[in-house]
């Protein structure tokens, strides 16, 4: 099994490198310490397997499995995370992710994950999945966009020239956002999207 790491911090890549090393089945062909980095090297060397943290720079993991389901690589992706969000494992499995583990688990459960998704099944986070199911996420998809943008501290006048919007439609998905999530402004509603893993 030939396996791609894209992870941002170099210890962590490095440990993961070296713990699935061991693993007599399974090949460390590549790491990539952001997001377009691991798509330049995921095209070149046709991985089996990537396994991806959700934030790192330039693309996150979330970007790079929906690029993968995109382009119909055969790739099958599995984001290794510290983020124990339903919303964010909600988001992964639209983008066709096979696997979602946390970080604290033991380094076992990912290589008997890969293996489990190798076999043509999913690995996903007991726990997490059963919170993924609780609570809907209602943003839309462009309300999360704006929203996002908003909370880089970027104006609506900036957001709606980034989006090819009208001023006044960036201030509806702004207001209906933070209708939605029943807080009082935009950087409130920022927070809580973010905390709940919806952006």
């Amino acid at each position: 099994m030939r396996v791609l790491l894209a992870e941002d911090q170099a210890m962590v890549r490095g440990a993961l490198s070296a713990l699935l090393g061991l693993e007599s089945d399974i090949e460390v062909i590549g790491s990539a310490a952001d997001g377009e980095e691991a798509w330049r090297l995921l095209q070149a060397l046709k991985p089996d397997r990537l396994v991806t943290d959700i934030e790192m720079p330039g693309l996150s993991g979330l970007e790079l499995a929906q690029r993968v389901q995109r382009h119909e690589l055969p790739c099958k992706v599995v984001i290794v995370t510290t983020f124990a969000r339903g919303g964010f494992l909600r988001r992964a499995l639209e983008a066709g992710v096979a696997g979602y583990l946390l970080k604290d688990a033991p380094a076992s459960q990912l290589a008997e994950a890969l293996r489990g998704v190798h076999r043509g099944g999913r690995a996903i986070d007991p726990q997490l999945a059963i919170e993924a199911w609780s609570e809907a996420d209602p943003l839309s998809e462009r309300e999360r966009q704006v929203l996002r943008l908003a909370g880089d501290g970027m104006s609506a006048g900036d957001i709606a020239q980034r989006l090819n919007l009208s001023h006044g439609t960036v201030r509806n998905y702004l207001s209906e956002a933070i209708s939605k999530l029943g807080v009082s402004n935009r950087i409130e509603a920022w927070r809580l999207a973010r905390q709940k893993g919806w952006l």
